[in-house]
């Protein structure tokens, strides 16, 4: 069995191998039945190839060199299914800093820790947002559809309070990390299909690990009935996410036969679980003026609200859907460091 490198250590299984490239009659596994121009392919007999659009890099890549001022490596967190998490903290700290559990975006179906788009943006985090980072690969659909995601994230939670319990005096391979940890203060974060892991999660964390709040980026949320930035937001070409991507991805990621108002694609949807019934940590939901789920992801800002719950909210200007991660636009990199500010700002004001 073949297994993909994550900086020094071997830990779960390669998604797809791409060592044959196979074209769209997908070698016999019959019709195409689902497409991502570009990231993944899915036949009619289950077969999926996702595409190498973003490259896996190693946590010593770039900005985690040595005298970076930043710490990486990689752990694996469940061996039964393959969840690992690329790990980051400052090299040098006053003190013990708060935990940042990020979950990385691709509509449930592609993405990973180790691409280098999320590698470069959470490089940044520890001295930008002062806090150490635990960025969870967690299982994809259609091979694993939701809830697997969510049950990764709990998993990643469960992870740290074990972290959290065997304290900083432990020698062992996450010890230089732990040392630099303060487990009372552990907020989730994640952007577009990570962030709605991370609210559904957030929802359900265990005790007594209290998540103190969540970060959502352009939080990736659907509905049957179609929001006026859905229908009307004009989207270049290669856009991150326009409508029928949006759709496709929910396709694949929700239980088979299951609608977009199914509460883990609307969490606003008759049936749903009533926000006021959820143990919700403060939140600060970040919306991308020119993302298609501007109206949606502001929605859910008045929903909260209205059930009593703590919410800020920061809209970037210009801007489209991933743009911290993809810098497709020439607002991006500016943008970015309003974002990283803002996350600063939120996290220290839950860590004093």
């Amino acid at each position: 069995m073949i297994r993909r490198r994550m900086g020094a250590l071997h830990v779960g299984e390669p998604r797809v191998s791409f060592q044959q490239q196979v074209g769209k009659n997908g070698g016999g596994h019959g019709a195409v039945v689902e497409e991502i121009h570009g990231l993944i392919r899915v036949y009619k007999d289950g077969h999926v190839e996702r595409l190498p659009a973003i490259p896996d890099v190693p946590c010593t890549w770039g900005s985690t060199a040595a005298a970076s001022g930043v710490l990486a490596r990689d752990v694996a967190v469940d061996r039964a299914t393959g969840v690992w998490a690329r790990l980051y903290a400052p090299a040098a700290a006053a003190g013990k800093v708060p935990v940042v559990v990020y979950l990385h975006g691709g509509g449930f179906s592609v993405g990973s820790a180790a691409w280098s788009c999320y590698h470069e943006f959470l490089a940044q985090l520890p001295a930008r947002a002062g806090c150490a980072v635990m960025s969870v690969d967690y299982r994809l659909a259609p091979e694993n559809r939701l809830p697997a995601a969510f049950d990764d994230g709990l998993t990643a939670l469960r992870w740290l309070r074990q972290q959290a319990s065997r304290g900083a005096a432990a020698s062992d391979e996450v010890s230089w990390w732990r040392s630099r940890c303060r487990f009372d203060r552990v907020f989730l974060m994640g952007d577009s299909a990570g962030a709605a892991i991370a609210f559904h999660v957030a929802a359900r964390a265990p005790a007594p690990l209290a998540v103190k709040g969540a970060v959502l980026i352009q939080p990736f949320f659907g509905g049957e009935a179609r929001t006026a930035s859905e229908k009307s937001m004009p989207q270049p070409p290669g856009s991150a996410l326009s409508l029928s991507t949006s759709d496709s991805y929910w396709r694949m990621a929700l239980p088979a036969g299951a609608g977009r108002d199914h509460p883990w694609c609307n969490p606003l949807a008759r049936g749903a679980p009533r926000l006021e019934s959820l143990a919700l940590p403060p939140m600060l939901v970040c919306i991308s003026e020119a993302d298609i789920l501007r109206d949606r992801n502001l929605e859910l800002c008045r929903a909260l609200r209205k059930a009593g719950k703590s919410v800020e909210q920061a809209t970037y200007g210009g801007v489209g859907h991933a743009f911290q991660v993809l810098h497709n636009c020439h607002l991006s990199r500016p943008r970015t460091q309003e974002m990283l500010a803002h996350i600063r700002a939120f996290v220290s004001a839950r860590s004093s």
